[in-house]
């Protein structure tokens, strides 16, 4: 995209967050020791850019982000807009957190039957830096964070 299309910040972040709601299951890429792993998340919980994915306690992208939390998600359209969120994958225990998001996800109830299944992971994906590219412009713009990481 050349200089003369860059966007504002407001419109950018708008943007960006419409990109992501178009997108209901973004690909998480996180560490396997010098290997990446790229898998699609379905996350619970969105704030802005904080993004919050549950997991298994037993499952390979627990081990993963027990050993390095430095994750990427990437949102991509039909139409080829991306938003890559870089960032960090910080491990959920504050019950009232857990509880609403628990609450709110009736899939994640029918499968893991109560919270205090010992399987239940809640990780909040917590966003160092926002991209955002429309289409195949080959150039992505940063995205104004604002107050998106309280955690």
């Amino acid at each position: 995209m050349s200089v003369e299309q860059q966007l504002a910040p407001a419109d950018l972040r708008a943007l960006a967050l419409q990109v992501m709601r178009d997108d209901p299951f973004p690909m998480l890429a996180s560490i396997d020791g010098d290997q990446p792993s790229v898998r699609p998340v379905s996350p619970v919980r969105t704030e802005g850019f904080l993004v919050y994915v549950a997991s298994m306690r037993s499952s390979g992208k627990t081990f993963e982000l027990q050993r390095n939390r430095k994750v990427e998600l990437c949102y991509l359209t039909l139409a080829h807009d991306q938003v890559r969120i870089t960032g960090e994958a910080r491990l959920i225990t504050d019950p009232a957190i857990r509880q609403e998001v628990w609450d709110a996800n009736p899939l994640l109830r029918a499968y893991l039957q109560s919270i205090d299944n010992p399987e239940f992971m809640l990780y909040a994906i917590v966003p160092k830096r926002v991209r955002y590219m429309k289409e195949w412009a080959l150039e992505y713009q940063e995205v104004p964070l604002e107050a998106d990481a309280p955690l």
